[in-house]
This record gives C-alpha cells, structure tokens and sequence, in this order.
C-alpha cells in the first residue's frame, strides 16, 4: 500500500480518490474549493490538505485530475504546487486530458526534481469512475509505469503503456475522435427514427444487436430519447478536447474533418445553452 495525494476532486476526481482508500492506500487530498476536500476526506476518512504542496509532501504518488494545460501548471509546479512537496523518486501520475505538448512540458520540469511523470488520461466517464471501472491509457519509462500501476488498479479496467511520456494523451485524442463520430452518428440515426415514426427502444434493441452496437447507444440511447442531458461528460469539456485533437493533427499531419465539423456541432450546443449538457446532447441540435 502507498501514500497517495490526489488533486482534484470533480465528478471523476471524487470517487476516483474513494477507490484509493477502498483500496488501502493512505490518501491526502486537495482541491480549490477547499469545502469540497472537506466533503470528501468526512465520506471516505482521509485527510484533506491545504495546497497542493502540502497535499504532496511525503507522498509516493500524486495523481491530478483537473481542467486543462493551464490548471495543470497552477497546480503542479508553481510555488505551492505539487512539484515543490514531493521528493526525489516520487510519481506524478496525470489523469487530465490535455496536450501531449504539456505533458512533455511538466516530464521535464520534473525531472530536474527527480519526479518522474506518467501521463495517465482515462476514459469511461462518471460511471467508470464511480465504478471503479476506467480505461487508462499511458505514457511514461516502463518501470515509473509498473510502479504506478499497481496503485490506478484500484479504479482501473484496463492499463495500459501505450509508449513514452505524451503517449498516454495521443491515444486519448484517438478515444475522443472515435467519441466524436459515434454519438453524432447516434444522434442522427435516433432523430431519423422518431422522424420516420419508429419506437426508439424498438430500434436500439434490434440495431444494438448488430454492427451498430457501441457503448454510446446502450448507456445513452434513453436519455436521448427523453432529450435529457443534464449529466455526464460536459460539451465544454468535449471542446477542449477536441482543440486538442484538431491542434495536435496540424502538427503531425492527420486528417480529421469529421472531427473538425462535429466540433462546430458542439458549438451550435454551447449557444443552445448547453454547455454543461452531456455530449449525448449532439441529438439535440436535430430537434430544433
């Protein structure tokens, strides 16, 4: 069992943090709101820290989960971040998705510390992580990974390395890629059976049966249906990652012009007001 800080206590941050302690781990937590590091070391008996500094100090392990680049450099190595507690041979695990390019950034900040970094992106959303059931993907040296392995299993389905540091935040924007195209083709597929007069549960149990099968249409299918989004993984958020993803294709030559299209459907959703819907909510700019 380790000692483990966790910064960043979201809607994924939280039970993520919960499964450490489930798991036997001595967990520190931090986040900005204090109220909500209060909150969560009274449910699941941990301690709640001051700054991210002190969360870190003595710890083997320091997992963040915050926004974005920005809040990543606020909370990892500024003067009372994450960077300045911990000691030479600890691990910075980064559950973000950012860039690869900030990744790379704070790896080498880092080493001069002695701090290694395994950027740890994870996919699964609310659900996974209340479950204890994310997909992890890695970047990082082999044996920082092996290390810190054996510590997300506690919340993890699958993890794995997937090649050096940055490589874990590339296989996330291939995951939100394939995201991207899938709820839009959803979306349109449910719009066009309510169009057509169609009982959608008639139709999602035949097709999901089939070659349209995903995770979208069984866990999301209802919920559309109802035009009820208020849950799960932000639009704004999915923005961002697709930023990400588009940015990232310019500097190594990818074509993405699904992506860059549906990118702009999320937009359409943002001025609908739904910036803090599901992503699920593409359907929703069908229907109007």
């Amino acid at each position: 069992m380790a000692r483990v800080a966790f910064l960043g206590l979201g809607v994924m941050g939280f039970p993520m943090a919960g499964h450490l302690v489930a798991a036997g781990h001595e967990v520190t937590v931090w986040n900005r709101t204090p109220a909500k590091a209060e909150a969560w070391a009274a449910q699941h008996g941990g301690r709640a820290a001051a700054t991210a500094r002190e969360a870190a100090e003595g710890a083997e392990f320091v997992m963040t989960c915050v926004g974005n680049d920005d809040d990543l450099r606020q909370v990892c190595p500024a003067p009372q971040g994450a960077y300045a507690g911990m000691a030479a041979g600890a691990v910075h695990v980064d559950h973000t998705t950012v860039s690869a390019q900030v990744t790379r950034e704070l790896a080498d900040i880092a080493s001069k510390s002695g701090i290694a970094l395994v950027d740890a992106p994870v996919s699964g959303g609310q659900a996974g992580a209340e479950n204890g059931a994310l997909s992890v993907m890695c970047g990082g040296a082999a044996g920082d990974f092996a290390r810190a392995e054996l510590v997300i299993a506690a919340y993890a389905r699958i993890c794995r390395l997937m090649g050096p540091v940055g490589a874990g935040q590339l296989t996330k924007m291939c995951n939100q890629i394939a995201i991207a195209g899938l709820v839009q083709g959803l979306s349109e597929s449910l719009n066009f059976a309510e169009k057509a007069g169609l009982s959608i549960a008639d139709v999602v149990e035949v097709i999901s049966q089939g070659a349209a099968g995903s995770w979208q249409m069984q866990n999301r299918y209802q919920t559309m249906a109802e035009n009820r989004f208020d849950f799960g993984f932000a639009v704004d958020w999915m923005r961002k990652d697709l930023a990400i993803c588009l940015s990232a294709a310019d500097e190594n030559g990818a074509s993405l012009p699904v992506t860059a299209l549906i990118d702009q459907f999320y937009k359409e959703v943002q001025q609908m007001g739904g910036g803090r819907w599901d992503t699920s909510s593409l359907i929703a700019r069908l229907r109007k």
